[in-house]
């Protein structure tokens, strides 16, 4: 009997996005305001023993990789006991943390000890006054200090996030393609996507990624497809010549990834989302106890996940079949 967690359009689901804080120490232009953000009290974010709990029942049923996301997962006090926690329990074979890196260097050690393999760094600049814009306040120069930590540590593969900004950062397109070419890393590209957003103010930063490889051309490089690094999920990868490293291209927007979405979340106040765009959510917290319960909600949650997120309708101020959520990023996990 194929005990897998399968949706009704085939989709074998063995990743799990867990959100542990719904906190974090900067304000991203594109996932917070900068001011006026409720957080959950403490009571109503997902204890360690719950998060177990659940992610114990999702292993029997096929998961096997999970993610650690925020908010800023490392602004959750012990954030290593719980991954020593989960890469305990029997079927999870990768854990990958998601961060802005402010807080990794002194702790990339300890986490690695504990059980995280990978780590995804978010890096929208590479300049200190811009990336301090970007995140209102952030210093990169702590950014880059977890970033080295990760190389000495050895999480492999390092990832670095990008989410592309007209206006903003796409005239540093051409730096973050050469740090492919000196350091072993995968800088990967993301649609700026209109998660959270009731107004139209996203579209005047959205960017198409075929200006990546359009400015690859321009410097001169070649650039071939290449396999997916381990993790890469919706990326389409591409190494220049010569290269260390290499980049990918995440289109949520322009050319969406959803036929092959093998992922469910959890966020940090206890809800299920099928899909990252739309507002269904089912509440697990009041099953914990009870892992049969836990299980018809997972169910319940992939028989109404939808074939497609309908991006590209929004783009085009088309209308779309579901109603997108007004979460924040940040209160989603992304």
């Amino acid at each position: 009997m194929d005990n897998r967690l399968v949706d009704k359009f085939g989709r074998v689901h063995d990743y799990l996005r867990i959100s542990v804080t719904d906190r974090c120490n900067l304000r991203c232009v594109y996932c917070m305001p900068e001011e006026g953000m409720e957080f959950e009290p403490d009571e109503r974010i997902m204890t360690f023993e719950e998060i177990e709990a659940v992610v114990r029942v999702l292993a029997r049923r096929g998961v096997r990789k999970l993610r650690l996301t925020g908010g800023e997962p490392l602004v959750r006090k012990r954030l290593e006991q719980l991954v020593a926690i989960l890469s305990a329990i029997p079927g999870i074979e990768d854990i990958a943390l998601t961060t802005n890196g402010i807080h990794l260097a002194p702790r990339a050690e300890k986490l690695r000890e504990a059980g995280v393999t990978r780590v995804n760094i978010s890096l929208d600049s590479l300049r200190a006054d811009r990336f301090a814009l970007v995140t209102r306040g952030g210093d990169i120069r702590k950014v880059l200090a977890g970033l080295e930590a990760s190389e000495r540590v050895g999480f492999d593969p390092i990832k670095l996030n990008v989410v592309l900004m007209k206006g903003i950062n796409d005239d540093e397109i051409g730096d973050f393609l050469r740090m492919t070419m000196e350091r072993p890393l995968t800088v990967r590209f993301i649609e700026y996507m209109p998660i959270g957003h009731d107004d139209d103010g996203w579209r005047s930063r959205y960017l198409p990624l075929s200006a990546v490889l359009e400015r690859c051309a321009e410097l001169g490089w070649t650039a071939e497809p290449t396999e997916a690094v381990y993790g890469n999920g919706p990326s389409r990868n591409y190494r220049i010549a010569g290269a260390r490293g290499s980049f990918g291209l995440i289109h949520p927007v322009s050319d969406h990834f959803c036929q092959t979405c093998n992922r469910l979340r959890l966020t940090a106040d206890g809800n299920i989302k099928p899909c990252l765009y739309w507002t269904d959510e089912f509440n697990v917290r009041k099953a914990i106890g009870d892992d049969e319960a836990i299980e018809r909600l997972f169910l319940r949650a992939l028989d109404i996940k939808p074939e497609n997120h309908e991006m590209a309708q929004a783009l085009a101020r088309e209308d779309q079949s579901h109603t997108p959520t007004t979460r924040r990023m940040s209160q989603i996990g992304g």
